[in-house]
C-alpha cells in the first residue's frame, strides 16, 4: 500500500523547490515559449520544407493578415483545388513527395512513388501479434511512439543517419504508420471493449486514405466522399512549419546525431499532448457539452450564453478556453479552415448531420465576439482547424481514441522533411541558454541535516 503521507511531503517539497517567480522572467528578459512579448515566434532556425503565414512586421509592430499556409512554397489552398479539379485523385502521396524532395512529382514520379509506400506498408513478420497485439494500450499514441522505437530492432541500418538511408527509413514510417495505428486501434476495441478483432492487411494499391478507412472498419467498406475527405485531412495536417512542439522537438533530437525511430517516437510523444495535437479531441468532447447543455438546435443567443460560460469557468472543463478558436501565428483566419468548413458541410448534409454543423459554425462566428467582451480587447480571434477536424473524423467513423493518431499519421510527412533538413543544413546540436536562479547552497553533512 502506498504510503500517502510520504507522497504528499514529497509533492509538497517538489512544488517548493521548483517555484520561480514571474518577476525573475520579466527581469532577465526570458522568452517563454521561445515567444517575443508581442506574440511573435522566436526566430531559432531556417527552413525550406513549410511556411506558416499569419501577420507582418509593419515600422517594428505586428500587423495580422489573413492566414496562409505553404509547402515548399506552394499555397496549401491552391494545391488542393488543383487536386480537386482532377476527380477521385488522391493528394496526399504527392503532398508527402513535395515535402520530402521540394517539387512536385510529375505522373511517373508520383506512380513510382505510391507503388513504392505500398510495398513499404506491410509490418514487419509477427511484429503485429508479438508487439500489438500482446501489450495494448489505452492510448493509441504511446502504442504508436513504442512500435516506433521497436522497429528500430527490425532495422539492420538503424543507426545510419546518412541521408539515402534516412529516407528509405522515412518513407518506411510514413507508409506503415496507418497499420501501426489501425492495429493499435483494434486491439483497444477487442482486449479493453471486449469487441470482435479485425485485422485486414493494407492494400498496396490504395491510397493512404483509402487504406486507413479499409483497415479501422471491421466490412472495410467506404464511400468516395468519405475517402476524398480523409485525404484532404491528412494533407491539411502534413506540415506546419518548423515552429510547432513536435516538428520543432524532431530538430531538437535529429540535431544531437540520434537514430531515426527515436527522434520520431519523441515527435509522436509531443503531438500526443493536449496543447498540440490532441486539441481536436479536446474539441469534440466540448461540443459534446455544448450540445447536451443547450440541446441538438440551440440558438444563437443560447450559444453565446455557453461561451460565455465557458470563459468564465463555469462550463466543460472550467478552463476558461473555447477550444478550437485562437492560433499562435493565425489571427484572422486560419487558411485549412476555410477548405475544411466546405468539406466538413458536404459530408454532414450526406450524413444527416446538418444542424450539428450548424453548431459549429455558429460557434466559430459567435465566439470572437465574446472572447473580445469578455477580455476588453480588440485582437482578432479566428476558428483554428481543430474546431472542425474532430467533428470530421466523428463524422467518418473514427473514434476520439484515433483523432490524434490520424494527425501522427499525417505529419510523419512534415517530421521527416524537416529531420532530412536537419540533418543536411543543421550543423550544430540545439542548445538555448537556461539561467539558474538557484542560490548557491553549503554542503551539509547528513547527520546534521533536518
Amino acid at each position: 500500500m502506498e504510503d500517502t503521507t510520504l507522497l504528499d511531503r514529497l509533492y509538497k517539497k517538489s512544488i517548493e523547490n521548483n517555484v520561480i517567480p514571474q518577476k525573475l522572467y520579466e527581469q532577465y528578459n526570458v522568452k517563454r515559449g521561445l515567444r517575443n512579448p508581442d506574440g511573435t515566434g522566436v526566430l531559432v532556425g531556417l527552413t525550406n520544407v513549410g511556411e506558416v503565414h499569419g501577420y507582418v512586421i509593419d515600422e517594428n509592430e505586428k500587423v495580422a493578415i489573413p492566414g496562409k499556409l505553404y509547402y515548399r512554397g506552394y499555397d496549401v489552398e491552391t494545391l488542393i483545388a488543383g487536386i480537386q479539379q482532377e476527380k477521385r485523385r488522391f493528394g496526399f502521396e504527392e503532398t508527402c513527395y513535395l515535402l520530402l524532395f521540394g517539387a512536385l512529382p510529375n505522373a511517373d514520379e508520383l506512380k513510382a512513388f505510391a507503388r513504392l509506400l505500398g510495398e513499404y506498408r506491410m509490418l514487419p513478420q509477427n511484429f503485429t501479434v508479438d508487439m500489438i497485439l500482446k501489450v495494448p494500450s489505452r492510448n493509441i499514441m504511446n502504442k504508436l511512439a513504442r512500435s516506433v522505437l521497436v522497429l528500430y530492432s527490425y532495422d539492420e541500418q538503424a543507426d545510419d543517419i546518412s541521408v539515402r538511408n534516412v529516407l528509405d527509413q522515412s518513407m518506411k514510417l510514413i507508409a506503415r504508420f496507418p497499420t501501426l495505428a489501425s492495429y493499435a486501434y483494434q486491439a483497444i476495441r477487442r482486449y479493453y471493449n471486449e469487441e470482435s478483432l479485425f485485422l485486414h492487411n493494407p492494400d498496396p494499391e490504395l491510397s493512404t486514405a483509402e487504406n486507413l478507412l479499409r483497415m479501422t472498419r471491421d466490412n472495410t467498406l467506404y464511400t468516395p466522399l468519405e475517402a476524398e475527405l480523409l485525404d484532404l485531412m491528412l494533407i491539411l495536417h502534413a506540415e506546419h512549419g518548423g515552429g510547432n512542439n513536435s516538428t520543432f522537438t524532431m530538430h531538437v533530437v535529429t540535431s544531437s546525431a540520434t537514430d531515426t525511430y527515436a527522434a520520431v517516437s519523441a515527435a509522436v510523444g509531443s503531438l500526443k499532448g493536449p496543447r498540440h495535437g490532441g486539441a481536436s479531441g479536446q474539441v469534440h468532447e466540448m461540443m459534446t457539452d455544448l450540445r447536451a447543455q443547450c440541446g441538438n438546435k440551440p440558438s444563437e443567443q443560447t450559444i453565446q450564453a455557453y461561451l460565455e460560460k465557458l470563459m468564465d469557468r463555469q462550463a466543460f472543463d472550467e478552463s476558461g478556453l473555447i477550444y478550437g478558436m485562437g492560433h499562435a501565428v493565425y489571427t484572422i483566419s486560419d487558411p485549412r479552415v476555410s477548405v475544411l468548413r466546405d468539406k466538413a458541410r458536404e459530408l454532414a448534409e450526406f450524413k444527416g448531420l446538418s444542424d450539428t454543423f450548424n453548431i459549429y459554425e455558429a460557434v466559430e462566428r459567435i465566439a470572437p465576439g465574446v472572447f473580445q467582451r469578455k477580455k476588453g480587447s480588440d485582437q482578432p480571434l479566428c476558428a483554428n482547424v481543430d474546431l472542425y477536424s474532430g467533428f470530421v473524423y466523428s463524422m467518418l467513423g473514427f473514434p476520439e481514441a484515433l483523432f490524434t493518431p490520424l494527425f501522427a499519421i499525417s505529419r510523419i510527412a512534415g517530421w521527416s522533411a524537416h529531420r532530412l533538413e536537419q540533418l543536411i543544413t543543421g550543423g550544430k546540436i540545439i542548445r538555448p541558454a537556461y539561467k539558474s536562479v538557484c542560490k548557491r547552497q553549503p554542503y551539509v553533512p547528513l547527520a546534521d541535516r533536518l
